[in-house]
């Protein structure tokens, strides 16, 4: 089991040259991947930290409009 093991790993370190043709289509498919990879990243991120702060901003008007209401009911 060694043996097979040892000369499985020694296999998978020798280079070998492979004879393909990688046209103009699979470099625009990694460029496509790696754009949409990186904009899921700032998607993310956006939306980990936007809204959040969206709604704290949200909660904070309403408390500063309910107490304006307050304050002006006293006057009344």
């Amino acid at each position: 089991m060694l043996k097979l093991f040892s000369i499985s790993f020694i296999l998978c370190l020798v280079a070998t040259s492979s004879f393909a043709y990688l046209g103009p289509g699979v470099g625009g498919g990694v460029i496509a991947a790696t754009i949409g990879i990186i904009v899921a990243i700032f998607a993310a991120l956006f939306g980990l930290i936007w809204f959040p702060i969206k709604r704290l901003i949200k909660k904070r008007k309403e408390k500063k409009e309910k107490e304006q209401k307050q304050e002006q009911d006293k006057f009344d």
